[in-house]
């Protein structure tokens, strides 16, 4: 029994190990589960018969890998060879299909590239198309040459540009038969919106009343619109053909002249007599507006331009047989006009030249620059010519030859407004000099004149400006022969007018002078207004005021300036300058606000005075005859070696009162020149002072006497001066 229950278990687990093997793995639960179910040893006994049984599998797997293993290395060889082969073909095919790619990229590119340069072409043709349907034939034509200059190039190689390169020729012709048959070439005559054309001119066609037309005053800008014309003639410019055109057009004009201007004999309508008629009316309103217009004209080339029109008016109405003469009478007005305006325009031109001088010689550093300053002016001057060597100095500054220049192109342009007038040499001369007089005589000369009032012109640049009108005033006979050589007047005819230039230049050299003797003075007087004298001091420092030897020094370089100035200029400048000095000197000294002056005072200004005579003695201006120039401080020191006389500082230095009142009134009087009035001021100042100073100290035995030897001659003085009131 025990045998058989065994072997039924070990049958039991064969069937059990075979259903496992053959069945799926999520069904091997309920078959493990029946182990267990079963007597209580079956689970070990069937773990011993599943070990027996994967031995044996094992054995079978060894048995069979052992048989196949060369084959199976066989195989793994020949796989990895192949798989080497499919890599090679995998990387060609991958190749391939990129270098197809890229074809394809760069065929993409390309095709975009070239459509994007075809179709402005494309657009530029599409609007020439639209241009010349709504008829805009200057801008079709400047699209024309876009498109031959700049886009059909660029793809010149496709036949669609070909066919458009043909074409355009075409089109211009078209367009230039266009223009000039059509309504291009007929200004517009337009009244009232209505208008027709007669014989290629609009007429109006405006049939109302007459009052709304007197009412309604139309110009010849309202009347004609020229604007047809103008952009006919930009088109014929374009096309490089505007000589045809203008020829055309005034064919065309003057068949209209002829048709307007001349009477209709086989009509009868308009008789000789009413043209004539009408040509006053209508002459007469062309002379009012353009003397009108022309009045407030102030560019100089737009009067020519003027001129030059009605020039061309009425040589052309002349023609026709009508009166022109009022037309020319009225060109003497526009002239004058005219010449208003090359004043003002000129008036500019001198005054930037003033402003950009720097009023010193010119310098040449060579013998070409010598030349070019001489033929830009006519300078002579034997020592400078003498001089050989290089560099030199020309005494007028670069304005001379600036002004001498413009001068001559005042001329010229004046003379242009003379051409075509029909006058003679005569008339043309005496215009240009009539014309060249009022350019010197106003405008430059108020130039001079505001030049030398301008506050930063100095001393030397006034020394300066009197050299340059000197050297201009010099110049004036060879603007006359300049005038006479290009109007062919021989200069000995009665009636030629001669260039008040001489009288110009004087006045402003006269004018230069008055400010150099001016700015002299205001000069002085800064120095003056630094003296500072101390009234009280007991005795002087022994040597001149620092601001008196500063003020000589300033006049010494001044007056070395003035060596290139005519002698008697700077004779005379040198004389002001020091009777200036000796003034304001001695209206220090009688300053009614100076209360009290000591003796030491008067010893300190005497002083002074002294270093101004010797300056005056050292003649700091050549050509002064004897003690003229001392003279001038003749009435605050002695000044006449011949009689010895002195004057007010001797007599308070010296003390001599007894002298001066003894002698008073007689022709004799050592101090002729005191006046009582002036001795008694200064006097009664020291009489002050004396009181609290002591000014006689050196006699203070003699202190008393002294006060009343003071008031003593107070008193006659001032009997003196009541005599002289009464």
């Amino acid at each position: 029994m025990a045998e058989n229950g065994t072997l039924e278990c070990i049958t039991e687990h064969e069937r059990i190990l075979q259903e496992i093997e053959s069945t799926d793995t999520a069904c091997v639960g309920p078959t493990l589960r029946s182990i267990y179910d079963d007597q209580p040893n079956a689970h070990k006994r069937f773990m011993e018969k599943l070990d027996a049984r994967i031995r044996n599998h094992d054995r079978e797997i060894e048995k069979m890998c052992n048989f196949h293993h060369q084959g199976f290395v066989d195989a793994i060889t020949e796989l990895l060879k192949v798989r080497a082969d499919a890599e090679k073909l995998m990387v060609t095919a991958q190749t391939e299909e990129v270098i197809r790619c890229r074809i394809q990229q760069r065929n993409m590119a390309t095709t975009v590239e070239k459509l994007q340069l075809c179709i402005p072409v494309l657009e530029m043709y599409s609007k020439l198309k639209e241009q010349l349907e709504s008829k805009r034939y200057y801008a079709a034509l400047k699209t024309m040459e876009q498109l031959e200059k700049v886009y059909i190039p660029r793809v010149s190689q496709y036949r669609f540009c070909q066919i458009m390169a043909e074409n355009l020729p075409r089109l211009r012709e078209e367009i230039k038969e266009i223009s000039i048959m059509g309504h291009y070439t007929k200004p517009v005559y337009s009244l009232n919106g209505r208008t027709h054309t007669h014989n290629g001119l609009m007429i109006d066609d405006d049939t109302g009343d007459e009052e709304d037309a007197d009412e309604e005053v139309l110009t010849a800008q309202d009347l004609v619109d020229f604007s047809p014309v103008y952009r006919c003639l930009h088109i014929y410019t374009v096309l490089g053909d505007r000589e045809t055109f203008e020829n055309y057009y005034r064919k065309q004009r003057k068949k209209q002249a002829r048709l307007v201007l001349q009477p209709q004999a086989n009509m009868g309508l308009v008789t000789r007599a009413f043209t004539d008629e009408l040509w006053n009316m209508a002459l007469s309103k062309i002379i009012a507006v353009l003397r009108t217009h022309s009045s407030y004209c102030d560019d100089p080339d737009l009067v020519l331009e003027l001129k030059n029109l009605i020039v061309i008016f009425a040589d052309t109405l002349q023609g026709y047989g009508f009166p022109v003469n009022r037309l020319f009478d009225l060109l003497f007005e526009v002239r004058d006009q005219y010449n208003e305006t090359l004043l003002k325009k000129w008036a500019l031109v001198f005054r930037e030249i003033f402003e950009l001088d720097n009023y010193s010689p010119i310098p040449v550093e060579t013998e070409e620059e010598y030349k070019v300053v001489v033929s830009r002016f006519p300078f002579h001057d034997a020592e400078i010519e003498k001089q050989q060597d290089f560099p030199k100095k020309l005494p007028m500054s670069q304005s001379v030859p600036q002004i001498y220049t413009q001068v001559k192109e005042f001329i010229y342009a004046s003379l242009k407004f003379s051409e075509s007038l029909h006058r003679s040499s005569t008339e043309i001369d005496d215009m240009l000099r009539k014309s060249t007089n009022l350019l010197l005589t106003r405008t430059l000369s108020s130039c001079l004149q505001n030049l030398i009032k301008k506050p930063h012109i100095g001393l030397t640049e006034l020394v300066q400006i009197i050299i340059n009108t000197t050297h201009l005033e010099q110049a004036c006979r060879y603007l006359e022969e300049f005038i006479t050589n290009i109007t062919n007047v021989c200069p000995e005819t009665v009636h030629t007018t001669r260039l008040y230039g001489l009288s110009t230049f004087k006045d402003a050299r006269h004018a230069a002078e008055g400010e150099i003797y001016t700015k002299l003075n205001q000069k002085i007087d800064e120095f003056i207004q630094l003296a500072d004298y101390e009234w009280g001091m007991a005795e002087s420092d022994g040597r001149a005021s620092g601001y008196l030897m500063d003020l000589i020094n300033f006049l010494r370089s001044t007056f070395q300036v003035f060596t290139h100035l005519p002698g008697k200029v700077a004779q005379t400048a040198c004389m002001s300058a020091c009777k200036h000095l000796s003034t304001s000197l001695m209206q220090m000294l009688l300053d009614t606000e100076l209360k009290q002056i000591s003796m030491g005072a008067i010893q300190q200004f005497n002083l002074d005075v002294i270093q101004c005579e010797l300056f005056a003695s050292s003649e700091p201006v050549p050509g002064f005859q004897g003690d003229t120039l001392q003279l001038a401080f003749i009435d605050l020191r002695q000044s006449d070696t011949v009689t010895q006389d002195t004057q007010l500082l001797d007599l308070f230095m010296v003390w001599d009162w007894s002298t001066y009142l003894a002698d008073y009134g007689q022709p004799t009087s050592k101090y002729l020149r005191v006046n009582p009035a002036t001795a008694l001021a200064l006097l009664e100042k020291m009489k002050d002072t004396s009181k609290k100073n002591n000014i006689f100290s050196q006699f203070r035995k003699n202190d008393r006497d002294k006060q009343k030897l003071i008031e003593t001659v107070v008193k006659q003085l001032r009997s003196l001066v009541n005599g002289m009131s009464s």
